[in-house]
């Protein structure tokens, strides 16, 4: 399946809650979505309060459609308990490798 639609989160988690972030973050109900070909997790090395997201979809629709559903608006505001701040840019996931 093809990535029409991505974008970068960098997310720096309340004062000792960023490994409950990560822990949040790594069962998404997006990882079970189809449309959903890309969700990565990772964590600065030189900062561990700063949490970086990478995702990729299917389309900009299916992203909105999932966006919009209660799973998700729920799944959101459970997290938004846990950041402090973040910033988002848009980006589309063409390649690489990812074995963890």
């Amino acid at each position: 399946m093809k990535i029409t639609h991505g974008f970068h989160a960098t997310m720096t988690a309340q004062p000792g809650k960023a490994d409950e972030l990560i822990a949040a973050l790594l069962t998404a109900p997006s990882l079970p979505n189809d449309d959903c070909i890309v969700f990565l997790v990772g964590r600065s090395a030189s900062n561990p309060d700063v949490v970086h997201v990478t995702e990729g979809w299917s389309t900009e629709e299916a992203h909105s459609r999932f966006f919009n559903s209660e799973q998700a608006k729920a799944f959101t505001a459970r997290i938004q308990q846990l950041v402090a701040d973040s910033e988002y840019a848009d980006e589309i996931p063409v390649g690489g490798k990812a074995a963890l």
